[in-house]
């Protein structure tokens, strides 16, 4: 079985999948992010289902996106020949009035060419709908066209070659000399829809959707406003950020994938098809940064539409499309990613308590403003109503960051950014001129910080929460959110508390505490990145560089990262790839170039690191 790391994303905007290096699609799931998958081999070997398409007797592979893309190139070499394969969700052209809207077809368009001498190509599709749970019927219309039907799901086979079926697949062997090719469009459609052959997609049409999508994600690319010595990794993370979210709501997943463990045959396995305010407006943040202000345009709406109503029926995380009911469950017949199981599906941390997402929303809307977004009355009542709430609710016990599946605690991250939803509300307040009652979030404001202060200054650090002393890497985002300066020393010992208590081999450990599950995990990427914008604006710039190398040199061979690693070999663990740790690569080569460039503010004074970033790619275009 493939590891996480062996796979690539390509994507359309609505729906993803993840392709091997062996050319096998073991993840898919249409039409959208969170539908259940058509394929799942890489949860279950044996029942997942999986489509492959590569070079018989292949002895070597190499490959990589097509610059500037989200299209997978992938050369199989052979004792006789070269095949290249390109692998796309092809897109409709970009429209530069809405560049965040991107309409789809519903399909995955495979291209082979032999490039040099010749090769055997074998093609097999062998679905396994809903999850695995059923094998669909595989039959021809023509020679060249096929269809999978079962269920609510129906997948049409076009080609220009022959290709037989069974009861259990679809299958092809071609023979190809130098210069010839293949191509392949195998798109989903509702089971009830019909589609004769004639009503598919001609040669010469599959060749311009391959060619509109290679303009599509060139076009978009190219307003990216960052330019410097991560220019290739930032442009990878922005490309899987734009592809991790959903076009027709402006939604973002936390990743395209369910249940690829923290452990590999551990517990610790969620479902990520689902868009948490928190993880969403840090990726948008990220975004803005790079100068893609129409993504967060889009957020936004989906965000006014999603939430209207009372501002306490705010939920931490929603489905693509709103849904406010994530019932989680677990698929007891998929045997789980290398045995890692339970395969959840839906996520119970729907209803937790999570204070953090308050500030979260907050800070998003002044970045967004900052950036010359619009703030209306409308909007800045139901914000307003969101600082009211943290000025009832911050002294109450939650869930924080990491969701902790155990008793509430008092989280010092979660206290933190309640200070920034009053300390953002204040300034978005104060600079729109919106009727707010300052003196009393003020007084809130002030309340928070000294209870942050008073606890930090017994212990000489930031802990996770108040009734312990046990480390969390989300302390270091004191300084990240403007709460203290880099350089102090209440900050400078968190630095080395977590350095010493969680770090390994340059990655950082959430936490080492109980929390309610069996297992471990590996090294938090995100937490990684922390501790390097933490480093960078407290002048420790030796240490930065070698943290960032460390941690660009973790990405796979096509530049993606998973949640986690392991330490000791690099391994990626976790749902693939995660939004959040190219949210944060993002980022922190931003700072890392502005402090190569001396462009850093005065490390003695506190400040917003985003919004530092976000105004610096602003000076460069």
């Amino acid at each position: 079985m493939n590891r996480i790391q062996d796979y690539a994303l390509i994507g359309d905007c609505h729906s993803s999948a993840l392709v091997g290096k062996d050319g096998s699609i073991d993840w898919c799931a249409f039409p959208r992010f969170d539908s259940p998958s058509v394929f799942s081999k890489i949860l279950d070997e044996k029942k997942g289902g999986f489509y492959r398409i590569h070079a018989k007797g292949y002895t070597r592979i190499q490959r990589a996106y097509s610059p500037d893309t989200n299209i997978l190139e992938t050369d199989f070499h052979t004792e006789d020949g070269i095949l290249h394969l390109q692998d796309c969700m092809p897109v409709h052209p970009l429209d530069p009035g809405r560049p965040a809207r991107v309409e789809a077809y519903n399909s995955i368009l495979r291209k082979a060419v032999c490039t040099e001498g010749n090769v055997t190509v074998e093609v097999m599709i062998q679905a396994a709908f809903e999850y695995g749970s059923f094998v669909p019927r595989f039959r021809n219309t023509s020679p060249s066209t096929a269809e999978i039907t079962g269920g609510a799901d129906a997948l049409w086979i076009t080609c220009n070659f022959p290709v037989n079926s069974n009861h259990e697949c679809i299958s092809a062997t071609v023979d190809l000399q130098e210069g010839e090719s293949l191509i392949i469009d195998m798109q989903w459609l509702p089971s009830i829809d019909e589609r004769p052959p004639e009503q598919h997609p001609s040669l010469e049409e599959l060749e311009t959707r391959l060619k509109q999508t290679r303009t599509f994600w060139k076009t978009w690319l190219s307003k990216c406003r960052y330019s410097g010595p991560y220019e290739e990794p930032i442009k990878r993370s922005a490309l899987a950020l734009k592809a991790m979210t959903y076009a027709p709501s402006g939604a973002v997943v936390a990743a395209p994938t369910t249940s690829l463990p923290e452990q590999i045959g551990g517990e610790r396995n969620w479902d990520y098809r689902y868009t948490w305010i928190r993880d969403s407006t840090l990726t948008l943040i990220s975004l803005m940064i790079l100068g893609f202000k129409s993504e967060a345009d889009a957020f936004r709406h989906w965000l006014r539409r999603t939430s209207a109503g009372r501002p306490q029926d705010l939920q931490i995380m929603y489905g693509i499309d709103g849904r406010r009911s994530l019932p989680e469950q677990e698929l007891s017949h998929l045997a789980g990613h290398r045995s890692s199981r339970p395969v959840r599906i839906g996520n119970g941390a729907v209803k937790q308590l999570q204070l953090d997402a308050y500030g979260s929303l907050l800070q998003a809307v002044h970045l967004y403003a900052r950036l010359g977004g619009e703030v209306s009355a409308s909007n800045w009542h139901y914000l307003s109503g969101l600082a009211e709430i943290v000025t009832q609710r911050w002294e109450l016990p939650d869930q924080g960051i990491w969701e902790i599946r155990d008793r509430p605690r008092h989280f010092i991250h979660s206290k933190l950014l309640c200070w920034v939803a009053m300390d953002r509300a204040i300034k978005i307040a104060e600079s729109h001129k919106f009727e707010a009652p300052l003196d009393k979030w003020k007084t809130h404001r002030d309340n928070i910080r000294n209870y942050l202060m008073e606890d930090a200054q017994k212990k000489g650090w930031f802990a996770q929460h108040t009734e312990g002393d046990e480390a969390d890497a989300s302390s270091l985002l004191v300084p990240a959110m403007g709460f203290l300066p880099p350089t102090d020393p209440l900050v400078l010992g968190t630095i080395d508390k977590i350095r010493a208590t969680l770090e390994n081999k340059g990655l950082v450990y959430r936490y080492k505490s109980p929390d309610g599950l069996k297992g471990e995990e590996g090294g938090f990427l995100l937490c990684s990145f922390w501790l390097l914008d933490a480093l960078i604006h407290a002048r420790k710039l030796k240490e930065s560089r070698n943290l960032l190398e460390r941690l660009i040199h973790l990405e796979n061979d096509c530049g993606l990262y998973a949640e986690e690693a392991i330490p000791d070999t690099g391994e990626a663990l976790g749902n693939f790839p995660q939004a959040f740790t190219h949210m944060a690569l993002v980022t922190s080569c931003t700072h890392w170039t502005a402090a190569l460039e001396d462009h850093l503010p005065p490390a003695d004074q506190a400040y917003d690191f985003a919004e530092f970033a976000m105004r610096l790619m602003q000076e460069r275009k």
